[in-house]
């Protein structure tokens, strides 16, 4: 049995089913572990162990015993788990410490990672190297590297009460851009994987980073003016090259935002010494306000009140939503998480006739079973484009590889284009509101009184405002005085 074949059959996903019943252990009474409560500890540590000799007779090519004991150690496990319900004081997060702890022993194996599906061994050559141009190009098995520094991406994320309130969020309310992320980010990979892999950083962290950021939108927006799918502020983008080109702001290009990004992790990640939630909290929060907060102790946990309590709110959510979401896009199906799978190859078509983003989008319309469309994912390919500018023939656009046959199918000839050209030249009517008419007659004196406001003598006039009155009268910030004349217009209307 190969290596990916046996690994896909060490998925966690079965435990993941079985733990689902975990939740009704919180409801457990009793504060006291009674004998049975060990008995479960018991099965609960040799179910562990038990993983751990699949793990090495796997490596040791034994693969009929290594599926047995992975067997009989994950039946336990559920065993367990589903008595500890029935049982006072069942301590349920015994049971989730070893479902973390398999994880994190899962990403330190041979199959690191495979929680995504891996390409078939013919791959082509420049694909496995990573290099531009090979389909989707690269091996989805790269995502096993998760080295941050030196270290395991999985050792430096802790199961905490944030980053588990913020798994429930991207499992739960934020599911949809979740996915929303991962769909726009395989067709952006070939583009934005390779510069954080020049810079030894793991694709997860960026997944994360770029699904808090902007759901994989390159031309998201804040309110801010932060902008481009990893969200870089003005200032901070021209530090790191992101500057105006051609009328083009490089923060919306996906590779050169991946390359800044890259660059900045490395920076912050210098100057915390390798302390990823600091860093994090740095892009998020601002590196100098950061570095004041730490004050040279690097060590410090971005957890500790000193530090914690002095961040927003919005930074306080940022980080560990950044780090669920790369533990997800590490282990998605040990959390009932099915990301679709999808071909990210990237292509390129030549316009046969004139034709603008939006036009194509119609055209093209659900093709290859996108049901949303594919306006977002050409928009995200051809960045410097305004989809509703008509591109000449011969011009030249990013598409995913799968699209070239359906571009030639469905937008060269035939109803489609047509139809798509007749909505796109639709013209929408200006409406323009008249101005209300009234007859205006010669000005008339106003002499005011004590008490007498603009705002109440305009009222009286009733066809005027305090505009007009303050401009025929020259008045500064509409101030008025007892005695003073003023001209008014009198109307009717």
């Amino acid at each position: 049995m190969p290596l990916s074949t046996l690994a896909h059959r060490f998925r966690l996903a079965p435990l993941a089913a079985g733990l689902v019943l975990l939740a009704a252990c919180a409801s457990g009474g009793g504060s006291r572990a009674s004998g049975d409560v060990n008995a479960l500890y018991t099965q609960l540590d040799q179910a562990s162990k038990g993983y751990e000799t699949a793990l090495q007779q796997a490596r040791e090519g034994d693969d009929q015993a290594s599926e047995q004991s992975l067997k009989d150690s994950l039946d336990s496990l559920k065993q367990a788990a589903a008595r500890c319900g029935a049982t006072p004081g069942c301590d349920s997060q015994r049971f989730y410490s070893v479902f973390d702890r398999l994880l994190r022993l899962k990403d330190g194996s041979f199959f690191a990672g495979e929680d995504l599906e891996t390409v078939g061994e013919d791959a082509p050559e420049e694909a496995v190297a990573g290099k531009p141009g090979g389909a989707a190009a690269l091996p989805q098995a790269q995502r096993a590297v998760t080295l941050l520094r030196g270290h395991k991406l999985s050792e430096l994320i802790a199961m905490n009460g944030p980053v588990k309130a913020a798994l429930e969020m991207w499992l739960t309310q934020w599911r949809s851009n979740l996915v929303d992320t991962w769909i726009n980010y395989q067709y952006m990979r070939y583009e934005m994987w390779p510069q954080y892999d020049k810079a030894d950083l793991p694709e997860a962290l960026l997944f994360g980073i770029m699904a808090k950021e902007s759901h994989g939108k390159v031309h998201a927006v804040s309110r801010s003016g932060a902008a481009g799918p990893l969200q870089f502020m003005y200032a901070t983008g021209l530090r790191f090259g992101l500057n105006s080109r051609d009328g083009f702001d490089t923060r919306f290009d996906p590779s050169e935002a991946a390359r800044a990004n890259a660059a900045y992790m490395d920076e912050q990640l210098k100057a915390f010494n390798d302390n990823l939630e600091l860093s994090l909290a740095a892009y998020n929060g601002g590196e100098g306000r950061m570095r004041r907060l730490v004050n040279g102790n690097t060590g410090v946990s971005f957890y500790d009140p000193a530090i914690y309590n002095q961040l927003s709110a919005e930074t306080r959510e940022y980080v560990p939503a950044v780090l669920a979401a790369a533990w997800l896009f590490l282990h998605p199906d040990s959390y009932n998480l099915n990301f679709p799978k999808i071909d990210g190859a990237p292509g390129r078509i030549t316009l046969k006739r004139p034709a603008s983003l939006s036009e194509l989008t119609i055209c093209m319309g659900s093709a290859q079973g996108m049901d949303d469309g594919w306006f977002r994912t050409l928009r995200n390919l051809n960045p410097r484009l305004n989809p509703q500018d008509e591109q000449p023939v011969g011009s030249q656009l990013k598409v995913p590889r799968e699209l070239e046959s359906v571009y030639a199918s469905r937008c060269v000839d035939g109803p489609w284009p047509i139809l798509a050209s007749d909505l796109h030249a639709a013209v929408v009517p200006e409406v323009v509101k008249p101005e209300p008419k009234r007859t205006v007659q010669p000005h008339s004196r106003y002499i005011v009184r004590h008490g007498d406001t603009l705002l109440g003598i305009v009222h009286k006039l009733g066809c005027s405002d305090v505009r007009e009155v303050s401009n025929l009268n020259d008045l500064k910030h509409h101030r008025i005085r007892a005695g003073q004349v003023l001209r008014l217009p009198s109307c009717r209307r």
